[in-house]
């Protein structure tokens, strides 16, 4: 019968390629968790070499690195034995030259190795375009004991929880049948919202209805858009939470696995912080690593006095830390002086350096230089424009100037819908609220005020404006945003047609305007700075739209 087996959960942050330093983490992590007792350790899903590697894995030397850094790591490693996940090359032909694997390390050697079964090529992910599935799955025999190492897609064979998910295959149940006792699954499973409660979710419902102790080790940390929200857990066998890591933080975790269903209720509470701390925590990490991994230490953005750069100047105060975030208001003709007040409050509130460069001077010289050849026209977003632009011209000089990275501020309901423009507010490096809804912004700015005024109120309760024109207003060009952010939800996340939302009881008018935007507007996104994702279906990655396209719902 099997008895209780201390895993060790290196929930660790990997940078892409950085094989050194991940050897570093991953030996250090190890020798943490052998201090505290583990029998056996596992590390996150291809953690040698980071998460997604994308096309790098078609670069031989990437590979070789890949594999060497995995015969260096074996070397240090001891009795207690080390599950890591990494690349391995593919000898079988036909078939891709890759697979996505796992190995067992110990006592200086690679003792097993085995591969992922289900290649999950939906949303974010394209692993069926390097990675070949492995064609037979077996238990590991560690000390007398079965275990059933699993790599992320292959314990997500539930259409309830996932609707991508549709496999013939199930490895776990495979394993199992096999006489697996304990399932142990190594991930790389990225976060959006909502996505902690799904996990987990399902992996208690595997553990009770195989009645099995499970163990899953998740990645975390950001590389490019994905955000990984660690959140690994150790399950009895009737699904009841032994232990479970943070959200969005590294942590070694040991867990006594026992294949005994408990008796009593979980002492590890099921539930997860807010919806908006768990937003606010995953876009800080995206700052925060996308800044650092890209070798840069601080970040500029410009302070408008508004809700959008208000939140993400404070979401970069958080993750990098208020001496590295500057703010720049750029005022013209028709920036309020409410507007600047506003900006300053923020940047006092958080403790940032605050510069005012008005952008007048130069939209006076811009007007001189276009007023012959714009003649006789009437002034329209031609105009307006020149203002956003002068406006990305300064960031970015002042970015060349001090090597830090530019944050754009625009939301996902502005993004859907084009009211951005390209080379002006667009400018930037990192997009880190446009997966954000203008009415979540809301929601996390009354969340980050929830103990004092951080955010000015101010900024909170005027109506949007971008002041180009004179008493210019969002809703000038846009539907109220509960409306509109409502219809994206519906067409960009649900995948619904205009009939459908139509249907659902939206203004016909409202939704044909708002989807036409939509529509027109993907050659501004195409050129978009990277947006960190935070729901189901973002703009870029996972969402892949042509530009030049002519299809539209029949009316």
């Amino acid at each position: 019968m099997l008895v209780s087996l201390k895993i060790g959960l290196l929930q660790l942050n990997s940078t892409i390629g950085d094989f050194t330093a991940n050897r570093r983490k991953l030996q250090e992590g190890y020798h943490q968790a052998v201090a505290q007792g583990a029998e056996f350790i596992l590390a996150p899903e291809l953690f040698l070499c980071g998460y997604p590697p994308r096309d790098l894995l078609l670069r031989s030397d990437f590979i070789d690195t890949n594999l060497a850094a995995l015969a260096e790591t074996a070397k240090i490693i001891g009795t207690i034995p080390l599950c890591v996940g990494y690349v391995d090359r593919n000898p079988e032909r036909p078939g891709r030259a890759l697979k996505n694997s796992a190995a067992v390390l110990q006592n200086g050697e690679i003792i097993w190795r085995m591969h992922k079964t289900l290649l999950p090529t939906y949303d974010v992910f394209d692993e069926d375009r390097y990675f070949e599935p492995a064609k037979k799955i077996e238990p590991f025999l560690f000390n007398g004991r079965k275990l059933g190492i699993t790599i992320c897609e292959d314990i997500w064979n539930d259409e309830d929880f996932w609707p991508e998910r549709r496999y013939r295959q199930d490895p776990v149940r495979e394993l199992i049948l096999q006489g697996a006792e304990i399932i142990l699954n190594i991930s790389a499973s990225p976060w959006c919202d909502g996505k902690e409660s799904t996990r987990l979710a399902m992996l208690q419902r595997v553990a009770r209805d195989e009645k099995i102790p499970l163990a899953q080790v998740n990645a975390i940390g950001a590389n490019d858009e994905l955000i990984f929200d660690g959140h690994s857990v150790a399950l009895d066998a009737g699904g009841e939470i032994i232990a479970r890591g943070k959200g969005f933080a590294e942590e070694i975790l040991v867990a006594d696995l026992s294949p005994e269903v408990s008796t009593h209720k979980s002492v590890v509470s099921s539930g997860f912080p807010s919806r908006e701390s768990q937003i606010f925590s995953a876009l800080s990490l995206g700052i925060h690593d996308y800044v650092r991994k890209c070798g840069f230490k601080s970040v500029i953005l410009g302070l408008s006095g508004g809700i959008d750069s208000a939140l993400v100047a404070v979401l970069a105060a958080d993750a990098l830390g208020a001496e590295k975030v500057m703010g720049v208001a750029m005022p013209a003709r028709y920036s309020s002086a409410g507007s600047l007040q506003d900006a300053e409050a923020l940047a006092k509130n958080i403790g940032i350096r605050y510069e005012v460069l008005p952008i007048e001077p130069p939209f006076l010289a811009v007007e001189k230089q276009l007023a012959k050849i714009f003649a006789g026209s009437k002034p329209n977003e031609a105009e307006e424009n020149v203002q956003s632009r002068l406006r990305g011209v300064t960031l970015m000089a002042l970015s060349n100037k001090f090597g830090a990275l530019v944050l754009t501020t625009g939301n996902k309901s502005e993004m859907a819908v084009g009211y951005c423009t390209l080379y002006g507010d667009m400018d930037g490096a990192l997009a880190p609220i446009a997966d954000v809804l203008k009415t979540d912004v809301y929601r996390l700015a009354r969340w980050v005020n929830r103990g004092r005024t951080i955010i000015p109120e101010n900024s909170i309760a005027k109506p949007p404006s971008a002041e180009l024109r004179p008493d210019q207003t969002d809703q000038d060009s846009l539907p109220p945003y509960e409306i509109l952010d409502a219809i994206l939800e519906a067409y960009v996340v649900k995948n619904m047609g205009q009939d459908e939302i139509i249907r659902n009881g939206f203004p016909a008018a409202i939704v044909n305007d708002v989807v036409n935007k939509i529509n027109f507007s993907e050659y501004k996104r195409r050129q978009a700075a990277p947006a960190l994702k935070i729901s189901p279906r973002a703009f870029g990655m996972g969402r892949r739209i042509p530009i030049a396209q002519r299809f539209r719902s029949q009316q």
